[in-house]
């Protein structure tokens, strides 16, 4: 089996992620599995950037601790995580920068001379790290050039003649790692969550993305902005997240679908927007990318605290679809679900998602198939004055559109009448909220024929491990790591709550471990809440990273009581 996995770092500026980037596409064109994870402070320069890269014949879902091999462009690299690497390890150092004397098997490489040498610039030495790196695995030139010429196109000359050199010099100097086998197999997409929750939601109809950048989310921004008319769509950047949630707002009610992305603090100013969608029964998709918190927290990591928030947002009780992808192919799928499930059910969606799920690349298979745009809710035509807010026994009216002949389109914030006019009786409060709330009838029906949970390892197995989101990807590895049978049931959709899935597996399972990227157990307390099982056993965490499987798997044998 073929198994890499190798940390480049640098401070920020220095072009790390992009250079590891490039790396995991290389392996990817081999046609190997690659995953590639980014660490960075919340520095414009400076400071210290990492990412992992690793790669195998095998699919792999997340990153691993230990590496055999660090690529540094500066000294704090080496200081920061010589002692995660594994025996026999190597330190590839730019010679000009660093230096490195110790247990491990030194490789100096004078990248800041051979920037010189050719009059490059400076962020140009990760070519010819890329060159070095592509040597010690024994990966050929060719497909390293393909790439690179694909990342800078007509300014590619210096950046191919550096490589040339790095791999020139590794082979003169070092001894390679080994020889990484080209596998053949289907290609499939080197790609973010950012990235296939973008293309999912476009998939399904979206038109307009509004955001204002907050990292996580921002990713999706600068990938909507870059391909915007490849796409066919509009990126814009208000001046605020308010302004953010009340045009998206204000862009639904004019008919098209939009979607709008965030993270937490950024989600916590538009509560009266989120509120009033579901007042007005506009459809709007959200995505909120968590990182830890409260308030600014580490805002350039990961975290999965927000999901009470999420449940709970905006002020009244109104239906609300939350979904939570736990990888890009699902981030593709999901995010065509929720625009579609909004539109259908004139309701706001949320796709919940965190750091780790949307900047982290991988090698997967992504069916376009799987979304296409779904009937929607727009009336074609109606009888006599239009309502708006129509009583209907499923709670859905028929919606239409400002300039739409004969239809004087009204919302409001207030609570109305079928015509959209304000009120304030009793009885006509009480049925129009009840007329909102059956739209969770039809809601749970469809979700119903949809995957709103997921059934991993052995299906026979008595012992139970569940999660949600981004934590999929270890807990799928660390699963591999441990000699006992062990299923795993991932909740997707977490509101409306998939009780009728998740109560029958609990029910069939011996002990149960919940597994969170949180201090509090949210999705434990919610699965007691909503299904009256409380799950004893949790691995839980809030360092801001997410969980390595090698360690996952250490910790599930403790609590299991297999150690």
């Amino acid at each position: 089996m073929q198994d890499i996995s190798f940390l480049m770092g640098g401070q920020a500026g220095d072009g790390v992620m992009r250079t590891a980037e490039l790396l995991g596409e290389t392996l990817n064109r081999l046609g190997l599995y690659a995953f590639v994870i980014n660490d960075y402070q919340s520095l414009i320069r400076g400071g210290h950037n990492f990412c992992k890269v690793r790669a195998s014949d095998q699919q792999v879902w997340s990153h691993l601790e230990a590496v055999e091999l660090i690529a540094a462009l500066d000294q704090d690299t080496i200081a920061h995580h010589k002692n995660e690497l594994t025996k026999g390890g190597r330190v590839l150092f730019d010679s000009d920068k660093a230096s490195y004397e110790g247990p491990y098997k030194s490789h100096p490489i004078p990248l800041s001379g051979m920037i010189k040498e050719i009059e490059g610039i400076p962020i140009m030495r990760n070519s010819a790290m890329i060159g070095a790196i592509a040597y010690l695995y024994g990966i050929p030139l060719e497909p390293v050039n393909e790439i690179l010429t694909r990342a800078y196109g007509k300014k590619v000359e210096k950046n191919i003649l550096l490589a040339k050199r790095g791999y020139d010099h590794a082979k003169q100097n070092f001894d390679p790692i080994l020889k990484l086998e080209p596998i053949k197999r289907n290609p499939t997409p080197f790609i973010t969550g950012a990235e296939a929750v973008s293309l999912g939601a476009v998939k399904a109809g979206m038109k307009v993305y509004i955001a204002y950048p907050m990292t996580p989310s921002t990713s999706i921004l600068s990938f909507m902005g870059t391909y915007q008319d490849q796409l066919g769509i509009v990126a814009i950047h208000p001046e605020n997240e308010i302004g953010v949630a009340n045009m998206a707002l204000g862009v639904a009610y004019g008919g098209v679908r939009c979607m709008v992305g965030t993270a937490g603090g950024g989600f916590a100013l538009m509560q009266e927007a989120f509120s009033m969608a579901g007042q007005s029964e506009i459809p709007v998709v959200f995505v909120v990318g968590q990182r830890p918190a409260p308030a600014v927290g580490v805002p350039t990591y990961t975290a999965q605290a927000d999901l009470r928030f999420v449940l709970h947002a905006g002020h009244g009780e109104f239906p609300r679809i939350v979904v939570a992808p736990g990888d890009p192919e699902e981030a593709f799928v999901n995010a065509g679900e929720a625009m579609n499930l909004a539109w259908k059910y004139q309701v706001p969606a949320i796709i919940l998602m965190d750091k780790h799920l949307l900047e982290s690349y991988v090698s997967i298979t992504i069916d376009e198939r799987k979304v296409t745009v779904e009937p929607s809710s727009v009336a074609k035509s109606w009888e006599g004055e239009y309502k708006r807010y129509k009583f209907t026994d499923s709670g859905v009216s028929p919606m239409t559109f400002p300039g739409t002949s004969r239809a004087v389109v009204k919302v409001s914030s207030y609570e109305h009448d079928e015509y959209g006019h304000a009120i304030e009786t009793p009885e006509g409060v009480t049925k129009m909220m009840q007329k909102r709330l059956r739209k969770m009838d039809g809601i749970i029906k469809d979700l119903n024929g949809r995957e709103t949970v997921k059934i991993h390892g052995d299906h026979q197995a008595e012992n139970l491990v569940v999660a949600w989101g981004s934590t999929k990807g270890a807990v799928l590895e660390a699963m591999q790591l441990i000699d006992k049978p062990l299923r795993f049931l991932q909740i997707i959709y977490l509101s409306p709550f998939p009780d009728w899935e998740v109560t029958k597996l609990l029910e069939q399972a011996r002990d149960i471990v919940c597994v969170e990227v949180n201090m509090t157990g949210q999705l434990r307390s919610l699965i007691k809440e909503q299904t009256g099982h409380y799950i004893q056993k949790a691995v839980l965490k809030n360092d801001a990273r997410p969980f390595d499987p090698v360690g996952l798997a250490g910790k599930l044998k403790r609590v299991f009581g297999w150690t």
